[in-house]
């Protein structure tokens, strides 16, 4: 999912898209839906119109996360992506179609632990189409995605890269061949750690995929970590400079992605070393057990976090919000939006037209501001947030929606208007 990085680079991505002639013209020619791929008409305005938009993947909620967890992370992302000035446009597929932007019935959705939808990397794009599946898109699936959608920002948690051992197994991630045939800006907290970081960035260099640290050093992150003890020879300090590469990148046609690394928060890079004592372990148990192939990943980060007793993630959950400011800064109490969306769910995919269609109703809980102050309950604590409601009906719903946040309810003599404290 989507990382702190591209967070911290917002307007990175905002300069370099109003600086390319190259990316408005791609954007020109790629609005509206058009066959099996289904563009979210607000993201389709925002790239026909040049404005900021930002891919985002949906492996971490498929496969990634445990249920509600997911969800939570996805909504918080999409949130603090709208609080920057941009348009987030998260990437999967639903019965056989590609998804680019999605509502919050369709995250709930993905997110649903009934799916069972599969991991989807671009060889496996033209299969799940074909036969009117769903499941969550891998980076190198989003990157394609994105790229024909005419979005050239991607921001996701970690990249995929060499499996330890890689030089006899030939496991190697599909995430590194797209980076180095598809022209994306790849914002994320580097390569996870469950990997051999040193080979991974020797195949990107081989590629020929410009690889760059953000911030004041050129120690390539670590996914869980901000250290992995591997070093390159590029860094962008602010994010001008960040837009700059973005847009030289676009605008000479170099072909092939840009990958930028931001790490994660040293106060959370403290469970480096535990982790580090767990990937070693779950390694040790893939080897026996025989596990490996696409089904190698989803075993060892659901490993790893059970042998941390859930504290990788935590740090995996820091990787996808926004700055420290917003996971540390409890205290703070956010204003604004808490909403309950409904969605009518049909059993059958053909209508009967002026019938009865039996299906279902569901309803998730959203709005900005709520989503914001759901971030830090992914860290097991609680966030704060002063919401207003029409109706007394809703706000009972969307309290009881919100248990795990500070709630409680006021009803206002002023006016007719309920106000939530969430």
């Amino acid at each position: 999912m989507a990382s702190a990085a591209l967070l911290r680079v917002r307007d990175a991505g905002t300069i370099a898209l109003r600086k390319s002639s190259v990316v408005r013209s791609r954007f020109a020619r790629s609005r509206g839906n058009c066959g099996i791929m289904k563009v979210l008409p607000e993201v389709a305005e925002a790239i026909s119109a040049g404005m900021p938009v930002v891919a985002l993947e949906t492996t971490i909620v498929t496969h990634g996360m445990p249920y509600p967890t997911n969800l939570h992370t996805a909504q918080a992302v999409e949130a603090v992506v709208r609080a920057h000035g941009s348009v987030p446009a998260t990437i999967g597929v639903l019965d056989g179609y590609v998804y680019v932007g999605m509502t919050e019935a369709d995250l709930l959705r993905l997110a649903e632990p009934n799916l069972k939808g599969r991991k989807i990397s671009r060889r496996d794009l033209s299969y799940v189409i074909s036969k009117v599946e769903s499941g969550g898109t891998t980076v190198s699936a989003t990157m394609l995605c994105a790229h024909k959608a005419g979005i050239p920002v991607f921001a996701t948690g970690g990249i995929g890269g060499v499996h330890r051992g890689g030089e006899s197994s030939m496991d190697v991630s599909a995430d590194l061949t797209e980076l180095g045939r598809t022209p994306l800006a790849v914002v994320c907290a580097g390569a996870k750690s469950i990997l051999d970081i040193g080979r991974t960035l020797e195949v990107l260099e081989t590629l020929g995929v410009t690889v760059t640290t953000f911030g004041h050093t050129t120690e390539f992150p670590a996914f869980f970590s901000a250290r992995s003890g591997h070093h390159v020879d590029m860094c962008v300090r602010t994010p001008k400079e960040a837009a700059k590469l973005i847009a030289s990148n676009l605008s000479f046609g170099v072909g092939s992605g840009t990958l930028i690394a931001v790490p994660i928060p040293e106060e959370a890079s403290g469970l480096g070393e535990e982790i580090e004592g767990a990937i070693q372990r779950a390694l040790t148990e893939a080897q026996r057990d025989g596990v490996m192939g696409k089904a190698l990943t989803p075993f060892l980060l659901r490993r790893i976090n059970e042998l941390t007793c859930g504290r990788s993630l935590e740090a995996s959950i820091l990787t996808g919000g926004e700055e420290e400011s917003l996971l540390y800064g409890l205290r703070q109490v956010v204003v604004g939006g808490s909403v309950v969306d409904y969605a009518a769910r049909l059993f059958n995919r053909d209508i009967i037209r002026e019938g009865t269609n039996p299906g279902r109703l569901i309803h998730s809980f959203g709005g900005v501001g709520r989503n914001i102050a759901d971030i830090p309950s992914g860290l097991k604590k609680k966030g704060n947030i002063v919401a207003m409601s029409s109706s007394i009906v809703l706000t009972q719903s969307a309290l009881q929606g919100s248990r795990h946040l500070h709630s409680s309810s006021q009803q206002s003599e002023e006016t007719t208007l309920d106000k939530s404290f969430i």
